[in-house]
């Protein structure tokens, strides 16, 4: 819990009239989750991985059915009963099933988005970090922004098609920053091979320039 309160933010929500932590309320019922349903005789490593939009959590499993579960309607089937009374026991669980009722409920709240379990020979749940919409506006946004790099170096090429000094086309791009025209932008298209080198033996002449063949 520690390591998923220090990558993801909370916030405000009352219940009742009492305050909880969506965050905690539906990671602590994740982990449990992921302990008490967990096939323990399988070498294969538990994992909960925090990306930009969703966290992401795979685990071993002995499945009783398979498939996408409803988590409105299913029925829960115990994998490991003593864990799971131990858990119950300590106030993580109410009761068989809670936990992915829970998750679903919090995080409707949460995010706006309804996570996803599936359970197959290694169970699965997507529990998104964002609402559908928000999503599809990173992924917009990030599209756009890729594509107008994309045109930026097109535009590059072209100028490089006589050689061309370091300078030269730095000004071209208007980028002022040596470094960071040199790591993101030079030595890469040297490497894909988009850039060739007029003095490809004395790659840090003073009178290096660089052209695309095109």
């Amino acid at each position: 819990m520690r390591f998923v309160s220090k990558h993801l933010n909370d916030k405000f929500y009352l219940e009742g009239d009492q305050r909880i932590s969506l965050r905690d309320k539906i990671f602590r019922e994740a982990i449990s989750n992921l302990l008490i349903h967990r096939e323990f005789a399988s070498p294969f490593p538990a994992k909960l991985i925090i990306e930009n939009d969703r966290v992401y959590i795979e685990n071993s499993n002995k499945p009783y059915r398979n498939g996408i579960i409803n988590p409105e309607n299913f029925s829960p089937f115990p994998k490991n009963p003593s864990i799971a009374k131990f858990f119950k026991e300590i106030g993580w669980v109410e009761e068989l099933g809670s936990g992915v009722r829970n998750i679903l409920k919090y995080n409707r709240i949460y995010s706006g988005a309804d996570p996803v379990f599936i359970e197959e020979d290694i169970f699965k749940t997507i529990i998104p970090l964002v609402s559908e919409a928000e999503g599809q506006a990173t992924t917009q946004a990030t599209t756009q922004a890729t594509t107008q790099v994309d045109e930026k170096i097109q535009k590059l090429l072209k100028f490089c098609s006589i050689p061309r000094s370091r300078n030269e086309m730095q000004e071209f791009m208007n980028l002022k920053n040596r470094e960071y025209f040199r790591k993101k932008i030079l030595t890469p298209l040297i490497k894909e091979g988009l850039l060739k080198l007029t003095i490809p033996d004395k790659p840090t002449s003073p009178k290096q320039k660089y052209y695309s063949g095109e």
